[in-house]
């Protein structure tokens, strides 16, 4: 597989002391002082993950995409220009502003900007959140998941497939249209939905602490409409979660506990509903009036949570009831 996470996100826009101060308060990230019109942030040991730029047009993104090296890169910019797809080679000094040793840049299908890359470098002090949180979930799975509206979904699946290498998690046709995709365990790295429009619908961040969440959750209930989805968990990837306002046009799903996929026994299946299994009022409105209908949860659906050892304490005792249920 040629693209292994997603390194880094670039957004556009003029509000560099709103993105500040909701970077570092509210979602917990670690500002990094880069002037001339631009602020960073750190999510883990990398230099930078998010970066804001004041110099890029407003609601302008780019997304950078991690390779194994430089060999990998080259093999990817070959694959992508047998297929008719323009492929720059970017020079130093760009790769220097985003701390890597090489990348290259190219437009899927929908023209988003795509950057791959490789060799992201490493800061020299230890992360330092912007609040009180355990950390972000990053490492070889990346700094998270984008979410995707395409107008058309077979020439975004066959590039993101066929092109980039990214392997079908499950996908839905009706009544709303869309496929996730992995690159590595995490059960998404990028998801497209077909939609009247296009653009970036929301960044996922995964944290290691359920707490770290519902603290988040009681932070953005303080202010008024930034709520854009409640509390939920999905039927996919088993996150549990909620969705709110960025200063930019985007969403951000802040959760916890995603599910992890192995090729080796994963099975991509075709899903009769995204309807979660619970909460996530809101999230199809915050689609716009072309956005999909809201759908009626299934009824009674339940799955075992994605815990990892140092976050969860197993409970003393037996419940007779629960293992007659699991039988």
């Amino acid at each position: 597989m040629s693209i292994q996470a997603l390194g880094y996100l670039g957004i556009g826009t003029g509000k560099l002391d709103d993105w500040t101060n909701y970077a570092t308060n509210w979602l917990g990230m670690q500002a990094v002082d880069r002037g001339a019109g631009v602020r960073a942030f750190r999510m883990d040991d990398r230099k930078q993950r998010l970066v804001i730029d004041s110099s890029m047009p407003e609601g302008q993104r780019y997304f950078g995409w991690e390779v194994a090296d430089a060999r990998a890169l080259d093999a990817l910019a070959a694959r992508l220009e047998a297929a008719g797809v323009a492929v720059k080679r970017e020079p130093g000094t760009l790769a220097d502003q985003r701390f890597v040793s090489g990348l290259i840049s190219f437009a899927d299908p929908s023209g988003n900007r795509l950057e791959a890359f490789h060799g992201a470098q490493i800061a020299d002090e230890p992360f330092r959140p912007g609040r009180s949180i355990s950390g972000f979930r990053t490492g070889p799975l990346g700094m998270g998941h984008a979410v995707l509206m395409v107008t058309s979904i077979e020439p975004a699946l066959a590039f993101y497939r066929d092109l980039l290498g990214f392997r079908i998690s499950d996908f839905i046709r009706k009544p709303i249209t869309a496929y996730f995709l992995h690159a590595n365990p995490r059960h998404h790295s990028v998801a497209l939905f077909e939609a009247p429009h296009t653009g970036m619908h929301h960044l996922m961040v995964e944290l290691y602490s359920f707490d770290d969440v519902g603290q988040g959750y009681d932070i953005a209930q303080g202010e008024k409409d930034r709520i854009v989805a409640t509390l939920g968990r999905h039927p996919n990837d088993l996150v549990t979660s909620f969705y709110m306002h960025t200063p930019s046009d985007i969403l951000v799903e802040y959760g916890w506990g995603g599910v992890e996929v192995d090729d080796a026994t994963w099975q991509p299946e075709e899903m009769t509903s995204v309807a979660s299994f619970w909460g996530h009022h809101g999230l199809f409105d915050a689609m716009g009036p072309d956005g999909a209908p809201p759908m009626a949860a299934p009824d009674a659906i339940r799955a075992p949570l994605q815990v990892m050892e140092g976050n969860f304490h197993r409970m003393s005792g037996v419940c007779p009831w629960w293992d007659a249920m699991r039988r």
